[in-house]
């Protein structure tokens, strides 16, 4: 066996969920390897759709136009009921919201989530098997089949299962991943469409037996390209494993995926459009198709010691609404920083427990949704028409009461601790001739950002106070959290301090801040922030609220917050 090779973090599975790990480490500065047993990228466009709430983080890590440059809007959908038309869903967001619904190939969304690692430094190892690991208390130990057929051990601190829904990782840790399987076999295809209706919206036509039962199905959503649509359906019996012989669930009973024994013709897909299609249709240019199962699994942890799982390897479910992708990046991105801190020494492996506690209830909520939608439809869903876009765009996702935010605190309606910090526009420096918005100003940052808002001019000493206050926690501690000689610094060391100035505050006071302020000028950060006086709101990493305090108490809420995360194990 060939010598033993080291890295930081270890990612198996260089999917979407691997890719976006891979990408915020590296953006925090941590090594990683990023392996995956494929020798290429797979052409299929299996997860197509992009949630507002993703685009937003990528918007964060400066990947968000070139996403806007290849995807397309997803603008509703459509929906017919044995022949005629019962709903037409538009996927509208608050004005506030930044960015809108899209679809993008998955192979396309893991091309440029991979050029972007890549410029980071890091490329994916293709053709290369986890073979096994085991872990101690200073690191993991994996063994892996190169692409050239040789055995290599790496010595890691911390392993990341991205591996997908038959993950080695998972089945190494021994997790329970319970839950069933749908019986239904679905068909997949990418195909044009030359049919008469409005661009950016899906179809979702089903035929109802005289018992209320589907006995007909067809999905399509729109994808990049004219007339381009991902296409699912049920299996006719012409393609059922009683007649082929296929046996569709793999060794480890999972099933769930595409199947590569099973391709339908193009006749086989355009007979069922012909039966469903709300409008005649001609179908061309099939790209690729498929068989797939769906089933709806969670484990029953999402950690062990120092080796975690995410994405697939964690929580699987029906594609309805598009949440499966999407979840397993923000899985990624939560992981990532805190992973980032214990590397770099910032806090003690005790912050890798809110991993589960954060992100586990989020995986839960997320299967039981998506069966109820696979079953009923969306549009059966009971929750207002707002309330379900924002929760479809995972716009909703949060963590109140979790180990990692503050007390509430301001109005009860208010972005509270472990909420999703919303973006605004209308923020202005003196300097430029126009707006910008919040992502604007977080964009591109890694750590955590104290948002300073300045009700009163007569506040402003207090904001100063409170920036001082930002750079003095982030001075180096003892291991113990006392001051004093470089041993372990503080998360505060990134933290990054941004005013933002109330329309009646003075106009000369970013000068006197000694940290950048901008203008609330159109008053939309106190609309949807709700500053109670002149307030502080901690931003941490992933964009959500992790602290909410009056300026005056800058000091000892930061403090109190930061212990926390520099808690020893």
């Amino acid at each position: 066996m060939a010598h033993t090779h080291t890295t930081d973090v270890l990612i198996v599975g260089a999917g979407p969920v691997g890719l976006s790990a891979a990408a915020e480490l590296r953006r925090h500065g941590v090594r990683c390897r990023l392996v995956d047993r494929l020798p290429a990228r797979l052409p299929y466009a299996k997860a197509v759709g992009i949630q507002p709430r993703t685009l937003e983080i990528w918007d964060r890590m400066g990947l968000a136009r070139t996403v806007l440059e290849a995807a397309v809007p997803l603008r509703g959908q459509l929906i017919y009921v044995n022949g005629r038309e019962r709903a037409r869903i538009d996927l509208t967001l608050p004005p506030e919201v930044p960015y809108g619904f899209a679809a993008l190939p998955q192979y396309e969304t893991e091309r440029l989530l991979e050029a972007y690692v890549a410029g980071l430094g890091t490329v994916v190892e293709r053709g290369t098997e986890l073979l096994s690991f085991a872990q101690d208390r200073d690191g993991v130990t994996a063994r892996l089949r190169t692409a050239s057929d040789t055995e290599e051990e790496v010595r890691a601190r911390y392993l990341i299962g991205c591996d997908g829904a038959h993950s080695t990782v998972r089945k190494g840790l021994r997790l329970r991943f319970e839950g069933g399987a749908f019986a239904e076999e679905y068909m997949l295809a990418d195909v044009e469409a030359d049919w008469n209706l409005p661009h950016g919206y899906g179809v979702r036509s089903l035929h109802l037996a005289d018992d209320g039962s589907t006995d007909d199905l067809l999905v399509c959503i729109p994808l990049p390209g004219a007339g381009r649509y991902r296409m699912s359906m049920l299996v006719p019996p012409a393609l059922s494993p009683q007649v082929t012989g296929d046996q569709p669930a793999p060794g480890d009973g999972v099933a769930h995926g595409l199947e590569g024994s099973r391709t339908p013709e193009l006749a086989d897909i355009q007979a069922v459009v012909d039966r469903l299609s709300p409008k005649l249709a001609v179908l061309s240019r099939m790209r690729w198709s498929s068989v797939f199962r769906i089933s709806h699994r969670i484990v029953d942890r999402y950690a062990e010691g120092r080796v975690f799982v995410a994405g697939d390897a964690a929580h699987i479910h029906p594609p309805t609404g598009a949440q499966g992708m999407n979840t397993g990046i923000q899985d990624a991105c939560n992981l990532a920083w805190k992973l980032a801190l214990v590397v770099r020494g910032e806090a003690g492996p005790a912050l890798l427990t809110s991993y589960d506690a954060e992100r586990r209830p989020v995986g839960e909520e997320v299967v039981g949704r998506t069966v109820r939608h696979a079953v009923h439809g969306i549009e059966a869903d009971p929750d207002a028409p707002r309330t379900l876009m924002l929760r479809e765009a995972q716009l909703l996702v949060g963590y109140r009461g979790g180990p990692l935010v503050g007390r509430p605190s301001g109005p009860a309606d208010a972005p509270q601790p472990g909420d999703r910090a919303p973006d605004c526009t209308g923020l202005t420096l003196p300097v430029a001739t126009y707006p910008l918005r919040l992502l604007d100003v977080l964009r591109g940052r890694t750590g955590h950002v104290l948002l300073l808002y300045v009700a009163d001019p007569a506040d402003l000493a207090k904001a100063a106070e409170a920036a001082e206050a930002a750079r003095a926690t982030g001075a180096p501690l003892m291991a113990d959290g006392s001051p004093g000689a470089v041993e372990r610094p503080a998360p505060g060391t990134g933290l990054q301090a941004v005013a933002v100035l109330a329309r009646g505050a003075a106009p000369a006071a970013p000068d006197t801040l000694g940290v950048p302020g901008y203008r609330d000028a159109a008053g939309e950060f106190a609309r949807l922030y709700r500053p109670d006086g002149s307030t502080g709101f901690l931003v941490r990493p992933d964009g959500y609220v992790g602290a909410r305090f009056p300026l005056t108490d800058t000091a000892a809420a930061l403090s109190d917050y930061l212990t926390a995360l520099s808690a020893p194990a």
